[in-house]
């Protein structure tokens, strides 16, 4: 991808990465599935001992809040198709994609981002303008920079959210 088109994606998600960090080393265990709402997703244990997220394939009404595990699955859930989709393999489906748990969820965050970044140093070079085959629908348009864009506004609102809830239930005294 052109380095001149690239580069203040590149800078915008690096700022977006930092006050993903900012957030990600102060997380507790105990803050991954803290519930602020009695009407919450989250992430539960299966039988076969997996973390299953809380879905629904339409909106409720009204929208569960999400706790952070909730998010962080959703996370590596978008952020793990999207890689799937630029490097041109399969995408895995959203019950391959699992939440790791309260001790390595921040671990497993990190890594998304390390991953992340080496995508954007292999679209150097690429044609910014293909059509980007994720999140968009066939023919829609949108190029491989639209996707870089959209991943950097999606990321910064899931860590505006995990902020959020991290923050409430320091200030709480809950937990």
């Amino acid at each position: 991808m052109n380095a001149s088109r690239i580069d203040p994606l590149r800078r915008q998600y690096e700022l977006v990465r930092a006050l993903f960090e900012y957030h990600l080393e102060r997380l507790e265990p105990g803050d991954h599935r803290w519930e602020p709402a009695p009407l919450c997703w989250t992430v539960r244990r299966s039988a076969d001992g997996r973390w299953v997220p809380d879905r629904s394939d339409t909106e409720p009404d009204p929208v569960p809040v999400p706790t952070i595990a909730w998010l962080g699955w959703h996370i590596g859930w978008w952020w793990g198709v999207t890689v799937d989709h630029l490097r041109g393999r399969p995408p895995r489906a959203r019950e391959e994609i699992t939440w790791p748990g309260d001790e390595e969820a921040v671990e497993w965050l990190r890594g998304l981002c390390a991953r992340w970044s080496a995508v954007l140093d292999e679209l150097e070079g690429a044609d910014p303008d293909a059509e980007a085959p994720f999140p968009w629908p066939e023919g829609s348009g949108f190029t491989v920079l639209d996707t870089v864009a959209w991943v950097n506004s999606e990321l910064m609102k899931n860590v505006a959210e995990i902020g959020q809830l991290r923050l409430l239930r320091a200030a709480s005294g809950r937990g």
